[in-house]
């Protein structure tokens, strides 16, 4: 039994919606970046990114990093670049791009939900970080992108949410990454009532992308009174499972020393069956299917019988095989969260990149692998296991202060 509520939101004003509603600032390149901050004084990165154009810099992720982040917030509110809503309300927000299309719901999700095992996650989080971000909500007291939450497919959810897209969008917009934007208010008493009653007939609710803000969102509302509402909640975006993209994500090596070209297939072909790709079908068609790009040559990996054992939730999962049979034990590749040889490129990127990369880098390997489904997320997160680091890239990526949660 889910419980999730309308919230007031603060959300930009119509004629500012597409300037100040931006991608989170990790996404940027740091020239990208500035030029956005040069070029637009209303976008939301000079909030997260207050000190544009000032010679006082502060420490990253410190006290006076957020007060400066909070002031910068007030000042967008002094100059009426938002409005707030004067009651709680649910949106529906629609996000269409070149492969494919995105609709749900902007609410806010329970912490108590997580503590009662409804919300679930994939992936392990670092305490370091979670206080980081604890801290930020101590200071600045708002959510600016909502946690991606997912759950099955709810008939009477996805019959309101086509009621509310019938009508006129409150926001339309395109951005410069190809991608449209729409977002709707739903103020009518009977659906926000009736969106809160059929949630409650969904048992699991999964993380798909947000698990350190969850987990920072619990350690502030328990430093508050149980009793405050806005502080036992999180700023999340609620879309069935159904409408969901999970891309795969590849593993780039920048350098196989001490290893040769032939030492490392040598190696690999002790568990895999190795063949050269000669028809530029470079990307695995299934399960258990890898790629590999090394020295200007496409190779399919297929695992030779018996390698692969079952039984531990995430035993068979593709990403937990590639470490396990190959990074590990050859290249010495124990800690993906931080050793410095290996990158990461998601599958929603043209493979053109890819291998520019690893042509630029002649010493490198790249390792393509099949996405990860919905099913092998949940059962993870069923069995309250954890997925390998940068296991999937789950799309929609969502807007930062589109509507913003405070508290």
């Amino acid at each position: 039994m889910a419980h999730i509520i309308p919230f007031n939101a603060l959300r930009p004003t119509r004629s500012k919606a597409n300037l100040i509603a931006s991608r989170p600032f990790y996404t940027y390149k740091k020239n990208l970046l500035n030029a956005k901050l040069e070029g637009n004084p209303y976008t939301f990165l000079h909030v997260i990114n207050p000190e544009f154009r000032e010679d006082d810099k502060t420490i990253a992720n410190s006290p006076e990093r957020f007060k400066k982040v909070k002031e910068k917030f007030e000042e967008f509110k002094n100059q009426n670049y938002f409005i707030k809503d004067e009651l709680p309300y649910f949106y529906i927000y629609r996000q269409q791009t070149s492969f494919g299309e995105f609709i749900g719901i902007i609410g806010a999700a329970s912490i108590h939900d997580f503590k009662k095992g409804i919300i679930k996650p994939h992936e392990n989080t670092l305490t370091k970080r979670e206080n980081t971000f604890k801290l930020y909500l101590d200071i600045c007291k708002f959510h600016a992108e909502p946690v991606l939450l997912s759950y099955k497919d709810q008939e009477k959810v996805n019959f309101i949410i086509n009621e509310q897209i019938s009508k006129r969008a409150e926001y339309e917009f395109t951005t410069t990454d190809n991608k449209s934007h729409e977002l709707w208010v739903v103020d009518n008493k009977d659906d926000i009532n009736q969106l809160i009653e059929e949630f409650k007939n969904v048992n699991s609710i999964y993380i798909a992308d947000g698990h350190h803000r969850v987990a920072s969102s619990i350690l502030y509302g328990n430093s508050k009174n149980k009793n405050d509402n806005l502080a036992n909640h999180f700023l999340s975006f609620f879309i069935a499972e159904s409408k969901l993209k999970i891309f795969e994500y590849n593993r780039f090596v920048k350098n196989i020393d001490p290893l040769s070209e032939t030492e490392l297939k040598n190696k690999i072909e002790e568990k895999f069956n190795l063949k050269l790709i000669t028809d530029n079908k470079i990307k695995p068609s299934k399960k258990h299917e890898f790629t590999m790009y090394l020295n200007k040559n496409w190779y399919l990996l297929l695992p030779k019988e018996g390698v692969i054992l079952n039984g531990h939730p995430t035993s068979s999962l593709d990403t937990n095989l590639l470490s396990e049979l190959i990074l590990k034990p050859i290249l010495d590749i124990t800690d993906l969260k931080n050793d410095e040889r290996v990158d990461f490129f998601n599958g929603a990127r043209d493979y053109s990149e890819l291998t520019e990369m690893g042509d630029a880098n002649k010493n490198s390997v790249i390792f393509c692998l099949f996405p990860h489904t919905i099913e092998e997320l949940k059962n993870v997160a069923d069995t309250k296991n954890s997925m390998p680091p940068k296991s999937t890239w789950i799309e929609p990526k969502l807007r930062s202060g589109l509507t913003v949660y405070e508290f």
